[in-house]
């Protein structure tokens, strides 16, 4: 079975080699259009050499942006799988370099999507600079204003000799698989406690991930589609997030409806809102949630409070849009990743379940999701007797907490059932 992109023998090449895990992220290369003919060699012979010697799925997007002066190019194998093929695409460019005399230097070009960059480069750039130091390259990055609805991949330039491109290649691919498997747990971690959620509707993955597509290929590997597009394409990975709405399996009992507070900075509030409210609306129906724009408490208030209300479903699509569209709308720089402060409210007499004995639940909270919680003392409780824990975080780890406070509220909730139905349950946390 051959992926419509590839129009050339041993596309597939390298699918009889080990089965890949399910959840390998592949790496992407952008190279000159002009040396995509020596890449695949006469016959193909070049590129069959490639994925037999390096057990590797090589596709060559050579219909994908015509007439562009750099085409994609997507292996898929293991991490050593993918380097050995990269270092042998990086020999053949500089050959060809050499012999036509074309180009000075051939930098190496990888691609990520945008929600994993903001990780390789790290706090302030330390790792990027990191990698650079170690390597001996000069590494760049794509402006996010490159970005658009289309296309959600960050350019990553690495310049340096062969050797060095390839040392680069393989420290800067394991910042993002390990961003990236991160973020496969925690939508995995999400699927579980949200029965039923399309993980399509996730913008996280590109359409040419394995883990979003049921009609894979042949051992696991997703046939790419013929355009490689996160948004739209027949494997949409954000058909939900973005596109009609995720299809649910039918639940028997009405979800529970739940209250979110969500933090935005004030300038972000035109954005949201949109023209004669029209983000906001089409926001809340494609999420099934109300959403709603609380007043300011000051005018000089650098935040504004957004309340979103619908069941975990909706929450997660509401959410997950208004995290994108502060991105797009460049309210966080090129190197930050989007951190919200949400707010949930809790029922008093469950909050100090949800911070556990001497802190221990809030803490092991924090490690499993890597968001901040807290819990403020001293709060009055309100007239539902309910109080507030906040969580800060990127999308994923604030969705992770949220989903797990909510359990905590869960099982005390049918603890209390039980002893009101007169069940006789030792309680385990005698404060």
């Amino acid at each position: 079975r051959v992926t419509p992109d590839s129009t050339h023998p041993g596309a597939m090449g390298g699918l009889q080699g080990p089965r890949h895990g399910q959840h390998e992220l592949p790496l992407r290369l952008l190279v000159p259009t002009q040396f995509v003919g020596a890449i695949i060699g006469k016959e193909g012979l070049t590129i069959k050499n490639i994925t037999k010697k390096t057990q590797s799925k090589v596709d060559i997007h050579r219909k994908e942006n015509a007439g562009a002066a750099e085409k994609p190019i997507t292996i898929h194998s293991s991490p050593e799988g993918c380097s050995h093929a990269c270092r042998m695409i990086l020999e053949v460019m500089e050959k060809e370099a050499t012999d036509t005399k074309t180009a000075e230097e051939v930098p190496l070009k990888i691609l990520a999507h945008n929600s994993l960059v903001g990780r390789l480069i790290g706090k302030e750039g330390r790792n990027l600079k990191k990698i650079e130091q170690d390597t001996g390259t000069k590494i760049t990055i794509s402006p996010l204003q490159d970005l658009t609805i289309y296309n959600l991949e960050r350019t990553i330039t690495v310049r340096g000799g062969v050797e060095e491109c390839c040392n680069a290649e393989v420290e800067i691919m394991k910042k993002l698989r390990e961003a990236y498997e991160n973020d496969v747990a925690a939508l995995n971690l999400q699927t579980n406690l949200i029965p039923g959620l399309n993980l399509s509707a996730l913008g996280i993955f590109s359409s040419a991930l394995p883990v979003l597509s049921s009609a894979a290929g042949p051992r696991g590997v997703a046939p790419l589609p013929t355009t490689y597009n996160p948004f739209m394409g027949h494997t949409s990975a954000l058909g939900g997030l973005y596109g009609a709405p995720p299809t649910l399996p039918l639940q028997q009992t009405a979800p529970e409806q739940e209250v979110v507070y969500l933090f935005i900075p004030t300038q972000a509030v035109g954005a949201l809102i949109g023209k004669k409210g029209q983000h906001i609306k089409e926001l809340a129906r494609f999420a099934g949630a109300s959403i709603k724009i609380a007043p300011s408490d000051s005018p000089d208030a650098p935040e504004r409070m957004v309340i979103i209300t619908g069941p975990p479903e909706a929450q997660f699509k509401a959410q997950g849009r208004i995290f994108g569209k502060l991105k797009e709308e460049n309210f966080f720089t090129a190197k930050e990743e989007v951190k919200l402060e949400t707010h949930i409210k809790v029922p008093a007499a469950a909050a100090g379940r949800v911070i556990g004995k001497g802190g221990k639940t809030v803490n092991e909270l924090q490690n499993l999701t890597s968001a901040e919680v807290i819990v403020p003392r001293d709060q009055t409780p309100d007239e539902n007797d309910e109080v507030f824990v906040k969580i800060i975080g990127h999308f994923f780890a604030s969705q992770t907490a949220q989903r797990k406070i909510r359990e905590i509220i869960q099982q005390v909730k049918q603890q209390e059932q039980k002893n009101q139905q007169g069940v006789a349950t030792p309680s385990q946390h005698t404060k």
